[in-house]
């Protein structure tokens, strides 16, 4: 199956329909990490909808692309573009985080079969994504693998160790996604207010030997572009996506707050959310 086609009109009411049921099921069970998930939106909204050859119908395809979301802890996201998708019916975004729920607070390939890897631990994801494009590479298979991490994780070293290899095997079927959102659980920046230094996140990709793009995260047309490019780009060099985000995009309130990055929205704020939500669409 090739991938879904939307016009740019319909990716934008895709995304906000995807910040909506975001908000809609961490509000439901009053649990989940939203700042994170409405950072990396337009990000799961364009690499699902635009982008990735899969098949709701046959999860297990096995030429389809494999995704792995790194960043495990904004599994609310994924599983709403799931659902949207098709995987699952969207009525049973109302289990997440519950007992013997598929959806679980992070990513479980044991109870959700649609997933391709459990995360949840940061900076492994990254791993798992690097051995599959290596399997692919070595059984000759056409797919692409995609793998969102996140800023915060990127501090530690099996992110660039996994990196690393990347290159060293040539993966130019490896598209990495950086959500350079800056803001960390507690409010720190990049990590410099922990004497992490400050580093150009695009320059290290470079030394580590992958193809880099810079990319407004939010900016769907650029987004869509940037990932065909990205895709079509076969020279033996992996590729990364520095994707700059705001945590809590689409909701004033909870834009670059780091309190939103695990809560949920009480009544009041849910409305208010929705309201806002809205009126991007009018």
């Amino acid at each position: 199956m090739n991938q879904t086609i939307l016009s740019l009109k319909e990716l934008q009411k895709m995304a906000v329909e995807v910040r909506k049921k975001i908000l809609f099921t961490a509000h439901y069970h009053k649990q989940g990490h939203v700042g994170g998930s409405l950072s990396c939106a337009d990000i799961l909204t364009t690499l699902f909808f635009t982008q990735l050859a899969i098949d709701p119908d046959n999860p297990d395809w096995e030429d389809r692309d494999r995704f792995v979301l790194s960043k495990g802890h904004t599994a609310l996201g994924l599983y709403v573009v799931y659902a949207l998708r098709g995987y699952f019916p969207e009525e049973e975004l109302k289990t997440f985080d519950q007992y013997n729920s598929r959806l679980q607070a992070h990513p479980d390939m044991t109870r959700l079969d649609a997933l391709d890897m459990s995360t949840g631990s940061l900076g492994q994801g990254i791993s798992a994504a690097v051995g599959m494009a290596i399997g692919a590479k070595w059984l000759e298979r056409n797919f692409h693998v995609y793998t969102l991490i996140g800023d915060g994780e990127s501090q530690e070293g099996q992110v660039w160790e996994a990196l690393n290899t990347a290159s060293k095997y040539d993966l130019d079927n490896l598209i990495v996604t950086l959500d350079n959102n800056g803001l960390q659980q507690f409010g720190w920046k990049h990590g410099a207010s922990r004497g992490v230094p400050e580093t150009e996140a695009g320059a290290k990709f470079k030394s580590f030997g992958f193809d880099v793009f810079e990319v407004d995260g939010h900016d769907l047309t650029s987004l869509v572009d940037v990932y065909e490019e990205a895709r079509l780009m076969k020279n033996n060099r992996p590729k990364a996506i520095v994707a700059n985000t705001v945590k809590g995009r689409g909701v004033s309130f909870m834009e670059n707050d780091h309190n939103w990055h695990s809560k949920a929205p009480n009544d009041e704020e849910y409305e208010r959310a929705l309201r806002e939500l809205e009126k991007g669409v009018e």
